[in-house]
């Protein structure tokens, strides 16, 4: 996700001479192409990300669109003051990219873990929310926030995640990676996959299982959804993040004054309560966090057999 976010960008600013990059004192080995390429617009500004959002509203506000590129929670709860009042509230156009989201970067520890990031974010006036789930919904993202004239963010993994379904045609429409009635379960990130390893497994076990995309938490396609569960028996969320504030609390938001619709199965990570998560590997700690695919497989099962 990280080269083809770099890719993506070095056209865009290709194209348009007004697109800067920020970053934080990282991003090597993935920013330096960009860096060679548009070395005036380009700043690593240290590690200093309050400075890092003030800066780029400032260079936004001359009529620039500025990228500001870290760490998960580094630059998005580290700076939200800045995002809120420097950006935000004068419509700059800066695009905040965070790299590691959920526990991609699960051996760093709970510092490093981005668990609460695209719900606090959307709370941020006038900013759209992109959680990508492979690298084709990343180029669209990047295209898309590029040119877009708003604040955005853009929620970005780490860990070489494949393509997963057809071509993007429309980014803030879910994508359908997988036809199916029954069941339908909407995933936001590249948690997708575990979805689509779910629906298999389901397939076997004679249930009609889809798996549809939600790359564009905001503005959410409230219609886009309907659309697309219309015919469901059953509606599952699966996040990398909390389900306060993400996808979950979007989607049953959307339907909570229906006085008919499916039911709707939250999975997301657990609410910590004060206690910190361990460090270790993504896909250790999302099994810990009940959102292994057999443990996928097993919810969906409950809560059909609750129906």
């Amino acid at each position: 996700m990280r080269t083809t976010f770099i890719e993506s960008l070095s056209q865009a600013a290709s194209e348009n001479p007004d697109i800067w990059l920020l970053c934080g004192d990282l991003g090597y080995s993935v920013l330096e192409p960009f860096a060679a390429k548009f070395p005036d617009r380009y700043l690593n500004v240290g590690v200093a990300e309050q400075n890092m959002a003030g800066m780029a509203a400032g260079i936004a506000l001359s009529g620039k669109t500025v990228f500001i590129y870290s760490i998960g929670n580094f630059p998005t709860l580290r700076c939200l003051e800045q995002l809120r009042n420097d950006v935000c509230y004068h419509g700059a156009d800066v695009k905040v990219v965070a790299v590691g989201a959920g526990y991609a970067y699960g051996s760093q520890g709970y510092t490093h873990h981005a668990l609460e990031d695209a719900g606090i974010m959307s709370m941020l006036p006038g900013i759209e929310v992109f959680v990508p789930c492979d690298p084709m919904e990343v180029r669209a993202a990047t295209r898309l926030i590029a040119g877009s004239g708003k604040p955005s963010y853009l929620r970005l993994s780490r860990q070489g995640e494949p393509n997963l379904g057809a071509a993007v045609t429309d980014l803030r429409k879910p994508r359908v990676l997988r036809e199916g009635r029954e069941v339908v379960i909407l995933a936001s990130g590249p948690i997708a996959s575990r979805a689509l390893e779910a629906a298999s497994e389901l397939a076997g076990r004679g249930r009609d299982v889809g798996v549809v995309s939600v790359s564009c938490l905001k503005p959410l396609d409230e219609a886009a959804i309907r659309d697309a569960v219309r015919e469901a028996s059953l509606i599952v969320t699966l996040e990398e993040h909390i389900l306060r504030g993400g996808l979950f609390g979007l989607v049953a938001g959307a339907f909570a004054g229906d006085a008919v619709r499916p039911p709707i199965t939250g999975m997301g990570i657990p609410e910590q309560g004060g206690k910190t998560s361990s460090a270790g590997s993504r896909e250790a700690l999302l099994d810990v966090a009940g959102l292994s695919m057999p443990a996928i497989v097993a919810r969906i099962e409950q809560s059909l057999a609750k129906r």
